[in-house]
């Protein structure tokens, strides 16, 4: 059964990509799903971190399940509903307050490297193996998620990706920026917990406010919500948790951080 699965420990949650006869290709469904799993999973306060990753260890996301375009994409209604529901899912790992961090290993194809692109920082085992085959299949690509693009790895990189539509492995996805860091197969998913809870331990309104600040520079001028950015730095300074890391810093212990 194609599905999200939702799995919790501690303070980092993690969603599953699971169609695994399919290399976790994405279905309707699937796509519909993430937005609402991720917003249920920032709502939560004892969250901190959110992985996406996919079932099993052949691959991240092969892309969108192609068996379902005739039926779901075969017209210019269906197509439009279609590409709605996956910019919303694209835009759900951006939106959320909380750090979004993508598990790759395996195979990270079209949708799968357009989720990825739309988190926070990607890290991926050295024999993952990227792909954007829009061109070989015919689809366009909103302008939206070019810039999504070209936001992690630049126009060039953008451009040579979309135009060749080649395979390209780990090592280049470190050069071009795609990837942040690349570990042995072995040790991903202990490489990735040990960084979420790094992460994790941090005084939320800073991580929040960070991102959210990231989030407004990579969009043009007149869509910049700095005001709101600036807000959230304020808070950052009046926070309980602002005195805290004070006292924890004299203390010489580590802080205990509430998010307030």
């Amino acid at each position: 059964m194609a599905e999200l699965k939702t799995r919790v420990e501690g303070a980092v949650a993690t969603v599953l990509f699971s169609n695994p006869p399919r290399l976790n290709a994405m279905t309707y469904d699937m796509w519909r799903a993430l937005p609402q799993t991720i917003a249920a999973l920032e709502a939560d306060p004892a969250l901190r971190v959110i992985v996406l990753a996919g079932d099993g260890d052949r691959a991240f996301v092969s892309g969108a399940d192609i068996s379902q375009f005739e039926k779901l994409r075969g017209t210019a209604e269906a197509q439009l509903e279609y590409n709605d529901a996956i910019e919303a899912a694209y835009t759900a790992p951006m939106r959320c307050s909380k750090p979004v961090i993508a598990r790759i290993r395996g195979i990270c194809m079209g949708g799968g490297l357009g989720l990825a692109a739309a988190c926070d920082l990607r890290i991926c085992s050295g024999d993952s193996v990227f792909r954007m085959p829009a061109a070989r299949l015919g689809l366009g690509y909103s302008a939206a998620g070019i810039r999504r693009f070209m936001n992690v790895i630049g126009a060039a990189n953008a451009m040579d990706i979309f135009m060749s539509a080649r395979k390209f492995d780990a090592a280049e996805a470190l050069r071009m920026g795609f990837v942040s860091r690349v570990v042995q197969a072995d040790a991903l998913e202990r490489t990735v917990a040990e960084y979420c809870a790094m992460v994790a331990e941090n005084a939320p309104l800073t991580v929040a406010a960070a991102k959210f600040a990231v989030q407004q520079w990579l969009k043009d001028a007149p869509e910049r919500e700095l005001e709101k950015a600036n807000e959230m730095v304020e808070a950052c300074f009046a926070s309980a948790d602002l005195r805290e890391g004070r006292v924890a810093f004299m203390e010489k212990r580590k802080p205990v951080f509430q998010g307030r």
